[in-house]
C-alpha cells in the first residue's frame, strides 16, 4: 500500500550530458517532466583531462530550482556514471578538479595493481571486470602525489555532490562496487585489498544503502537555489546504471538489459554474484543493485563511437543524425564491422579515421561517407551486444526471452532493429530516461509513495512509459558469420 502522491527531483549525470527531471509519483501514477538539461564537456589543462564538475554543480541548482517551479519538491536524488571521484582535505574543501576516466594517467596502473593483487584474487572478492580507469586503477596511478596524501575523504562524483548539498560524507554502495574495492559478497569495502594495493584505508566514507537519507539541503544551498529549507537529499542508487536497471520495465527475471548511452552496459540482474575464473576472463562485473541484486554486466563501447564521430564532423560540417541514420539503414548490413571495444577507440579524438583504419586492418574497405561510418559502427554495436548477451546466459545460467533496451539509445530505433537481429530476441525499447526513472522510484518508495519492491515498481514503469517493441529480422546466420570475422 502507498500513501499520498510525492513529486521528486532526479539528478541524472551521464559522461557526456546531465538532466533534472521531476517526477510525480503515486499509486499508478509516474508522471515525468523535464526541469533541465545540459552538456556535460570535460577539460583538458595542462595535459590532464578534468570534468568540469563546479559547472555540473551550478546545473544541478539551476535544474532543481527549475524542477521546484510550480510544484512543491518531497525530496532529490543524485545519480551519475562510476569510478571517478573527488578527493577532500581535513578543513572539508576539495582537493582539485576529479580527473576524467578517459584521461591517460591511468596507462600502466593495470600493471601495478596486479603486481600487488593477482587479478583471480581481486577478483574473487570484487567480482569488477579490470578496467584501466577503475577506481583502483586511478588511486594506484595518483600514488605520491600531493593530492592523494593531503585527503582526508574520497567521494565519488554523486556522493561528491551530495556532500556539497548537505554536508553529509558517505558513500552509495551500488556506486562503491564500481570501484574495484568493495568486497561483492559482503557489500562493505574490502580493507585488506585496499591495504595491499597501496591505497590509504582512512579515505573510504561510510556506505549507504539506496533509500537512505544523505541529510537535508544546508540553508546556504537552499537559499541559493531558492528551494526549500530542509529539502531531504535521498540515497538512490547513484550508479546511473543501478538506477537505470531499477527502471527496466521488465516482468519476471528472464530478462537481459542494455542501458545504451556513452556506454552500453550488457546484462541480466541476479540474486547473487558470479565469480568463477571464466566469468573473470569474460571481462563480466559484479556490481552491486537496487535491493541487494547484482548487475551481472559486461562494459561495451555504447554511443561513444557515435558521439565522437558527430564531434569531429561539427568541425567541418555539422552532420544531421536523424538524417545521417536514415541514409545509414539504407545501406547493405555488416558491410563494415569491427570490435567496437578496440582499445585505440577509446580516447578523445578523430574517431571517424580510426574507424577507417580499424576497417583496414580488418581486411575491409574503409567506410566511403559520413553514413557508412555510422553503419558501421551500430552493426559493430549490435554485434557486441550480441556477444554480451549470449555469455551473460551461458556465464550465469539463466536465459533471456526478452532483450530490455533502455536510455538514450532507445531513441535510435536502428540500432534497437539491429540489436534484436543480432540477438534473436524480441528487443524492447523504452524508457529512454530509465536512469533518471529508477532514481525517481526509489525516492518515492523511501517517501511512501511508491511500491516496495522491484516488481511493483516495474509495474509502475511499464504503465507510465511510452514502449516500442522490436522483433528480430533477416538471416542469423549472417550474424554468426559477422561475429566470427571479429574473432
Amino acid at each position: 500500500m502507498t500513501g499520498a502522491p510525492v513529486t521528486v527531483a532526479a539528478v541524472d549525470l551521464g559522461a557526456s550530458g546531465g538532466r533534472v527531471i521531476a517526477g510525480h509519483v503515486g499509486p499508478g501514477v509516474l508522471d515525468l517532466r523535464e526541469a533541465h538539461r545540459f552538456p556535460n564537456l570535460p577539460v583538458d589543462t595542462a595535459g590532464t583531462l578534468y570534468w568540469d564538475i563546479l559547472g555540473l554543480y551550478r546545473d544541478v541548482l539551476d535544474g532543481l530550482r527549475a524542477a521546484a517551479d510550480g510544484c512543491e519538491l518531497a525530496s532529490t536524488g543524485v545519480d551519475s556514471w562510476g569510478v571517478d571521484y573527488g578527493l577532500i582535505g581535513a578543513d572539508g574543501a576539495m582537493l582539485g578538479n576529479p580527473v576524467h576516466y578517459r584521461d591517460r594517467r591511468t596507462e600502466g596502473a593495470v600493471e601495478l595493481l596486479l603486481g600487488r593483487i593477482p587479478a583471480r584474487e581481486l577478483y574473487e572478492v570484487t567480482g569488477i571486470q579490470q578496467l584501466p580507469f577503475n577506481t583502483a586503477c586511478q588511486l594506484v596511478a595518483a600514488e605520491g602525489t600531493p593530492q592523494l596524501g593531503a585527503a582526508a575523504t574520497l567521494l565519488l562524483i554523486p556522493d561528491l555532490l551530495g556532500y556539497w548539498l548537505t554536508g553529509a560524507a558517505g558513500a552509495e554502495v551500488t556506486n562503491a562496487s564500481t570501484t574495484q574495492l568493495l568486497d561483492v559478497r559482503e557489500r562493505a569495502w574490502s580493507l585488506p585489498l585496499i591495504d595491499r594495493a597501496g591505497i590509504p584505508p582512512g579515505i573510504f566514507p561510510p556506505l549507504r544503502q539506496p533509500g537512505d537519507l544523505v541529510g537535508e539541503l544546508l540553508p546556504g544551498v537552499a537559499a541559493r537555489a531558492r528551494l526549500p529549507a530542509g529539502l531531504p537529499v535521498v540515497a538512490v542508487g547513484s550508479h546511473d546504471t543501478a538506477s537505470a536497471v531499477a527502471g527496466v520495465p521488465a516482468t519476471g527475471k528472464h530478462f537481459a538489459f542494455i542501458s545504451c548511452g556513452t556506454w552500453s552496459l550488457v546484462g541480466m540482474e541476479l540474486d547473487r554474484p558470479v565469480l568463477t575464473e571464466v566469468s573473470r576472463a569474460a571481462n563480466f562485473s559484479n556490481e552491486t543493485g537496487v535491493d541487494g541484486t547484482v548487475r551481472y554486466l559486461r562494459n561495451v563501447a555504447g554511443l561513444w563511437l557515435l558521439q565522437e564521430s558527430l564531434r569531429t564532423w561539427a568541425g567541418d560540417a555539422p552532420a544531421d543524425l536523424d538524417d545521417l541514420l536514415a541514409a545509414a539503414a539504407r545501406l547493405p548490413a555488416l558491410r563494415w564491422v569491427i570490435d567496437a571495444d578496440d582499445p585505440a577507440l577509446a580516447a578523445p579524438g578523430d574517431m571517424p579515421s580510426r574507424i577507417a583504419a580499424a576497417c583496414v586492418a580488418g581486411g575491409q574497405e574503409p567506410p566511403a561517407s559520413r553514413a557508412e561510418t555510422v553503419r558501421c559502427v551500430l552493426d559493430s554495436l549490435a554485434l557486441a551486444h550480441r556477444r554480451a548477451v549470449l555469455d551473460v546466459q551461458q556465464l550465469s545460467g539463466r536465459h533471456a526471452d526478452t532483450v530490455h533496451l533502455v536510455g538514450g539509445g532507445a531513441r535510435n530505433e536502428l540500432l534497437c532493429q539491429l540489436t534484436a537481429d543480432a540477438c534473436g530476441l524480441p528487443v524492447v525499447a523504452g524508457p529512454v530516461e530509465a536512469s533518471a526513472v529508477g532514481n525517481i522510484l526509489v525516492q518515492a518508495r523511501a517517501l511512501g509513495a511508491a511500491p516496495r519492491d522491484l516488481t511493483g515498481l516495474r509495474a509502475l514503469v511499464r504503465a507510465g512509459s511510452r514502449l516500442r517493441r522490436f522483433q528480430p529480422e533477416g538471416s542469423p546466420e549472417r550474424w554468426r558469420a559477422a561475429a566470427r570475422r571479429l574473432g
